[in-house]
């Protein structure tokens, strides 16, 4: 995650497709810049949530993420986001934070919320639960 943040590894092709960057990446916490385009709206003009809902998710497993060590991946069991603000048109950049609030051996938990950068108005938060797996992807 931190080469990503570095610019010395690629993006995921989930950061291209969707336009999105990682611009923090430590120890159990990670925070996502994106900037809601024509392309994001949904058909009522307003973006659509699953867009909040993607940085929910990508940032809180990337959180968990940071805290694996070598031999270790992450797959979501579950997650859940509460929209409760409009992200709309003009918006402007939107930030995302992904925390951990429990990191067990087999299973982690985390925390995320989405705001506006100009204001810091809450826009959308969720959880998430995350399987602790072996790199070969067994848990």
């Amino acid at each position: 995650m931190r080469k990503i943040v570095e610019g010395s590894a690629p993006k995921a092709p989930i950061q291209e497709l969707v336009g999105f960057e990682i611009v923090v990446a430590e120890e159990g916490r990670t925070v996502f810049s994106a900037v809601p385009g024509p392309q994001h709206l949904n058909p009522i003009g307003t973006v659509h949530g699953g867009f909040a809902g993607l940085l929910l998710d990508s940032c809180m497993g990337a959180a968990v993420h940071t805290t694996c060590g070598e031999g270790e991946a992450y797959s979501t069991l579950e997650t859940k986001f509460n929209l409760v603000r409009a992200i709309t048109p003009d918006a402007g950049e939107v930030l995302a934070e992904g925390r951990v609030v429990h990191r067990g051996r087999r299973v982690a938990t985390a925390e995320g919320t989405v705001k506006r950068a100009s204001d810091g108005k809450l826009l959308a938060h969720g959880t998430s639960t995350c399987m602790i797996l072996a790199a070969d992807g067994r848990g």
